[in-house]
């Protein structure tokens, strides 16, 4: 006797995610600032790694 598991989907009956009302003029531009630092903080370390990467190749290609 085998059993099979069923599979539960709760709908989820969402308007409005974060609270209740539009953000502020300052909140939106608060948001803006604060991802547009992540993005160039990612942006940086991206090419931080991008450079120890190329590093590591001219020497590997160095001791060959």
């Amino acid at each position: 006797m085998t059993q099979t598991m069923k599979h539960k989907k709760a709908a989820l009956d969402v308007d409005f995610i974060g609270g209740e009302g539009a953000l502020t003029a300052e909140e939106e531009k608060a948001l803006s600032a604060y991802f547009q630092q992540k993005k160039l903080a990612k942006l940086a370390a991206d090419k931080q790694e991008g450079k120890k990467k190329a590093a590591g190749s001219k020497q590997s290609a160095e001791v060959a």
